[in-house]
């Protein structure tokens, strides 16, 4: 059996696990500090992923902390047999710590991606009225 297929013939769930943490690591290593994952929030399967399916992961800041930020990922495959076909096969929520020398945590920059990704957020939460309705 190959290394990375179960005994179904899909690949290991923990594969898939550690390409979304490379994936959602990619934005807040952007800030130029050294930043590792402290926390899986949340990791969903929601459809296995088969041998020569065709991965591609999308990723979005989330939340934005005084030393963490949080990333969502989301995975979609198109499928081998089914090309142009795309589902849903998983999604994630991860936290990232920025560290020092020494491995304690450490205040972020305040630098513009900082101030562009709180921007985004601000921008695209729901308004306080439409949360009461």
């Amino acid at each position: 059996m190959p290394a990375d297929v179960n005994a179904n013939g899909d690949i290991f769930g923990g594969w898939v696990m550690a390409q979304v943490d490379l994936a959602g690591s990619v934005l807040p290593s952007r800030i130029g500090q050294r930043m590792v994952t402290v926390a899986v929030n949340e990791f969903i399967f929601k459809q296995p992923v088969r041998v020569g399916d065709i991965l591609s992961f999308y990723s979005s800041v989330r939340r934005v902390g005084r030393t963490s930020v949080t990333v969502d990922v989301e995975v979609y495959a198109e499928r081998f047999h089914d090309q142009g076909r795309f589902v849903k096969v998983t999604e994630a929520l991860l936290t990232y710590v920025a560290i020092d020398s020494e491995g304690k945590p450490q205040a972020l920059p305040e630098n513009a991606q900082i101030a562009a990704w709180r921007q985004a957020i601000e921008r695209n939460a729901p308004s306080a009225a439409a949360q009461k309705n």
